[in-house]
């Protein structure tokens, strides 16, 4: 249930590269626009390309580029891709794991907290994230103009 760096790291750095889509965009400048470590971004970008989300782009203009449309990303096939199981508890995957399966006062419990996660997560688009990101950079902006 712990959502290690390496999945919010994974998803910031997909929003960052989808906010400048459809131009490629070096990882060192999502590592700095993110404040990530670029060497713990390049890991995290091997598996992002290996999973299907990122595709790398060559040249001088070189970069990476969203692999398909955001729309088309959950935040739940990310955290999922970065980190594997999700399940709060590992017999809600692995029931052999546990000898009180079927038991157990607390199955039921963390059975819903898996359902709840996977509902946010899988209920939430990489673009729906990118449309945040430009929300709250407007918002920053409005704060900034002067009144008067």
């Amino acid at each position: 249930m712990w959502v290690s760096t390496k999945a919010q790291y994974g998803l910031r750095a997909l929003v960052e590269i989808g906010l400048r889509a459809p131009e490629a965009v070096p990882l060192k400048e999502v590592a700095e626009a993110q404040g990530i470590s670029q060497h713990y971004l390049e890991q995290i970008a091997a598996q992002l390309r290996r999973a299907g989300f990122i595709r790398s782009v060559r040249g001088a203009k070189g970069g990476y580029r969203l692999a398909c449309p955001p729309e088309r990303v959950t935040a739940l096939e990310v955290v999922e891709a970065l980190e594997g199981s999700l399940a709060p508890v590992s017999c809600i995957e692995d029931p052999e794991s546990c000898a009180k399966v079927g038991q157990c006062s607390t199955e039921l419990l963390w059975k819903r907290v898996d359902l709840a996660m996977r509902q946010v997560l899988g209920g939430t688009t990489l673009k729906d994230l990118i449309e945040e990101r430009k929300l709250i950079e407007a918002r920053r902006l409005i704060q900034l103009e002067p009144t008067g």
